[in-house]
C-alpha cells in the first residue's frame, strides 16, 4: 500500500510564518511536519531550521519502532519549544508530526490547536484530541492506528472544523487532487491562516470474487420439472403478499369492532362488569408497555453511559501516571498540562445525571490534587500565631506590618499602629486623627516608619513621634499605590500616571519627584519591591522587571499555571527570594528572582490552613530568609522557612 503525500498552506501575515514540509526516512516510512510560528520571521526560520535537524537525525536517520522514535523526537522538539517560549523568542506554536510506517500503521502528535482527520468510507474523524480552553504550545499525546486502502489523512495547525463540517470534508475527500486546492480556498474564504497536508492510502481493499456466470448452453438443458418448480415458486410468491394483507385485513377489522363492543356492554346492565374489567386491564397493559419500553431505553442509554465513563475513568488514571513519569524526567510544564486535562475530566464524570462513579472520581480528584501539591513542591500547614492584635483592639482590620529587625514588626489598621516584639505586642498608638492610612514601609536608611495617608501627606515616625515631613514640589506628595523605600530614597508607586516617583530624603525634608520608569507598562499595577532592581506586580499576576527606569526581561519559570493570577503583593528580600501573597487562596508563592537574565524559577508554595487563619492582607520575610510572617485582619503568623 502506497502512500501519496500533498502541503501546502493559506496565504501568511506578518509575524505569522507557515511551513509545510514531508520527508522519507531510509526505511521507506512517510513523514509530515507543520508548524504554524508566531514569532519574527528571523526567529520562526531558527526555530524551523532546529526543528527540521531534530526530525532529521532523531526520526529519519535512526533505527528502531517508528512510535519510539517519535516519541524521543517530540521530547527534543518539547525541549527547543519551552526554551524559545521562556525566553519570548517566539510567541506561540502550532505543529504537527506524522509518519506512516511501513506497515500501514499512523503514529502523529499535535501541538497547540493543529489537528488530524481521517476520511473513511465516506465518514470524518478527528484523530487527535480536542482540548478545550487555551492549547499547550507542546507534543503531549501520540495517536495510533493501522490505515486502509483508500483512507484520506488531513492535517492542518487550525482546527478545520470551524470553517468546513464532517460532511463537507468527506465530500472534498472525493475529488483527490482538488482536496488540497478545497482546503485552501475554504480557510482563506473564512480569513484563516494554516499549514495543511494531504495523504492518501493508495491501493484496493479486498472483496470476494464473484461466482462466473453459467454457460449458455446448460441454460438451456434445464428440465421442464425445474421449470415447472420456479413457475410455482413465483406464483406462491405473489400469493402470499395478498394472503398477508388480507389477514392484516381481518385483524383490522377486529380490532375496530372492539370499541363498538365495549359501548354496547356499557351500555348493558348486564355486562358492564365486563366492560369495566376490561377496560382496567387495557389500561394495565398499555402501562405495563410504556414501562418496559422506557426501562429499556433507559436501561441501554445507563449502559452506554456506564461504559463511556469507565474509559474516561482509565484515561484519567492513565494521565495519572503520564504526568509522574514526565516530572520524574524534569518536564514539569508538560505534567502539570496532563494533570489539568486529567482534573477535568475527573469533574466531567462528577457532574454526570447518572451519578456513576462518582465516588471513584472524587477519589481520583483527591489523588491528582495530591500529586499536583507533590509535583509543584507545595505545603499545607497551620501557622503559628506570633500575637493576636483583638486582645489589644477587638474592632481592629488590620491592613498591613512593617518589618523593622531583631523580631520586631509594626502592624497598623486605617489609624493606629501596634508594635509586636517577639510574641508580646504594644498598646496601640495613634498615628494621626485626622487622616487614615493608606500604606506604610520602613525606611532602613533613617530607622523610621513611613506612612502614606489621605490627606495626601506623608508622616515619618522619628523616636516614637508621628512627623508630618514636607517636600520640596511645590504640588505637594503624589498619593500612589503603594510606597517603599531603597538606600536613601523614597519610591512611590502611581499606576494611574504609569509611574514611579523617586524622592531623595534630605536632611529634614524630601527633595522634588523624579521620574524613574522610561518605558514599562504599569497600567493595573498593584505593589512593587526594590533590591537595586524594581519589580512590580501587576492585576493578573505579570511581573514588570525594571532597572535605571527601563524594561528587562522577566518570565519564571515551571510556574503552575494560574497560581499568581489573584496575587496582591509582592516582597523582595536583597540578594534573596521573591515572594507572593495570594490572599483569596490563603497561600504565599516562591520564585527565584531570575539573577541579571532575568529567567525566574519556581520554588515553593504555603498554604495557610486553620479554622482561625482569616483572609490575608499582608506578609514580611526576614533578611535571613529564616522566617514569613504574615498578616489577616486580627493576627500576625509565623512560618519557618529553614535556611538559605
Amino acid at each position: 500500500m502506497s502512500v501519496t503525500v500533498q502541503t501546502g498552506h493559506t496565504k501568511s501575515a506578518s509575524g505569522l510564518s507557515l511551513v509545510a514540509e514531508n520527508f522519507q526516512s531510509g526505511l521507506e516510512e512517510d513523514v509530515v511536519v507543520l508548524l504554524q510560528i508566531y514569532a519574527a520571521s528571523q526567529d520562526a526560520k531558527v526555530l524551523e531550521k532546529e526543528c527540521m535537524a531534530i526530525i532529521k537525525h532523531a526520526l529519519l536517520e535512526t533505527e528502531g519502532d517508528a512510535a519510539e522514535r517519535l516519541d524521543g523526537t517530540l521530547k527534543e522538539i518539547n525541549g527547543l519549544l519551552k526554551g524559545l517560549l521562556v525566553s519570548q523568542s517566539i510567541e506561540d506554536i502550532h505543529a504537527i508530526l506524522g509518519i506512516v510506517d511501513q506497515h500501514g500503521v499512523l503514529h502523529v502528535s499535535h501541538a497547540g490547536r493543529a489537528e488530524a482527520y481521517i476520511v473513511r468510507a465516506g465518514g470524518t474523524s478527528q484523530i487527535t484530541e480536542y482540548t478545550k480552553g487555551k492549547p499547550t504550545p507542546a507534543f503531549v499525546h501520540i495517536a495510533s492506528g493501522a490505515l486502509e486502502p483508500r483512507d484520506t489523512l488531513v492535517f492542518s495547525t487550525q482546527r478545520l472544523l470551524r470553517t468546513v463540517t464532517p460532511a463537507q470534508l468527506a465530500q472534498f475527500a472525493q475529488r483527490n487532487d482538488q482536496l488540497m486546492d478545497e482546503l485552501t480556498m475554504a480557510l482563506e474564504g473564512e480569513k484563516e491562516k494554516a499549514a495543511l497536508a494531504v495523504l492518501r492510502m493508495e491501493g484496493r481493499a479486498t472483496t470476494k470474487a464473484s461466482k462466473p456466470l453459467p454457460e449458455r448452453s446448460s441454460r438451456r438443458r434445464q428440465s421442464a420439472k425445474g421449470i415447472s418448480s420456479k413457475i410455482t415458486a413465483a406464483l406462491s410468491a405473489l400469493i402470499e403478499p395478498l394472503r398477508r394483507f388480507t389477514i392484516s385485513i381481518d385483524w383490522f377489522g377486529r380490532l375496530r369492532a372492539i370499541p363498538e363492543r365495549l359501548l354496547k356492554d356499557l351500555k348493558n346492565p348486564q355486562h358492564r362488569r365486563r366492560a369495566h374489567l376490561l377496560i382496567l386491564a387495557s389500561a394495565v397493559v398499555v402501562f405495563l408497555l410504556v414501562w418496559a419500553v422506557t426501562n429499556l431505553t433507559t436501561s441501554s442509554q445507563r449502559s452506554q453511559t456506564r461504559t463511556e465513563l469507565k474509559e474516561l475513568m482509565e484515561q484519567i488514571d492513565t494521565e495519572i501516571r503520564t504526568a509522574e513519569n514526565r516530572h520524574l524526567t524534569g518536564d514539569l510544564d508538560s505534567a502539570n498540562a496532563i494533570l489539568q486535562r486529567a482534573e477535568e475530566r475527573a469533574k466531567q464524570v462528577i457532574n454526570n445525571e447518572n451519578g456513576l462513579y462518582r465516588t471513584e472520581a472524587l477519589d481520583l480528584l483527591e489523588r491528582i490534587r495530591m500529586k499536583g501539591e507533590e509535583m509543584n513542591n507545595i505545603t499545607r500547614l497551620s501557622p503559628r500565631v506570633v500575637v493576636n492584635l483583638a486582645a489589644k483592639s477587638p474592632d481592629i482590620a488590620a491592613m498591613g506590618v512593617v518589618g523593622v529587625g531583631d523580631g520586631e514588626l509594626v502592624a497598623y489598621d486605617r489609624q493606629d499602629l501596634y508594635r509586636v516584639l517577639l510574641n508580646s505586642v504594644d498598646d496601640p498608638d495613634r498615628l494621626t486623627e485626622e487622616e487614615l492610612i493608606l500604606d506604610g514601609t520602613y525606611f532602613e536608611r533613617m530607622q523610621t516608619l513611613l506612612f502614606q495617608t489621605t490627606g495626601n501627606s506623608i508622616i515619618e515616625v522619628i523616636a516614637d513621634q508621628p512627623t508630618d515631613i514636607k517636600t520640596e514640589d511645590p504640588a505637594g506628595w503624589i498619593t500612589g499605590k503603594a510606597l517603599t523605600t531603597y538606600l536613601r530614597f523614597l519610591y512611590v508607586l502611581s499606576p494611574e500616571n504609569n509611574q514611579i516617583y523617586k524622592y531623595e530624603r534630605l536632611s529634614n525634608r524630601y527633595a522634588p519627584p523624579a521620574e524613574y520608569n522610561i518605558n514599562g507598562d504599569l497600567s493595573g499595577a498593584l505593589d512593587f519591591a526594590i533590591d537595586g532592581n524594581v519589580f512590580v506586580l501587576k492585576e493578573g499576576g505579570q511581573v514588570v522587571k525594571l532597572f535605571r527606569g527601563e524594561m528587562r526581561p522577566f518570565s519564571i519559570r515551571h510556574l503552575p499555571e494560574g497560581v499568581l493570577e489573584k496575587a496582591t503583593k509582592i516582597f523582595k528580600v536583597q540578594e534573596g527570594n521573591l515572594y507572593f501573597l495570594v490572599p483569596s487562596l490563603s497561600r504565599v508563592v516562591i520564585v527565584t528572582d531570575g539573577a541579571a537574565s532575568g529567567e525566574s524559577s519556581y520554588v515553593k508554595q504555603y498554604i495557610l490552613e486553620g479554622d482561625q487563619v482569616g483572609e490575608l492582607v499582608d506578609f514580611y520575610v526576614d533578611p535571613e530568609e529564616l522566617r514569613l510572617y504574615v498578616l489577616d485582619a486580627k493576627r500576625v503568623y509565623s512560618i519557618d522557612l529553614g535556611t538559605r
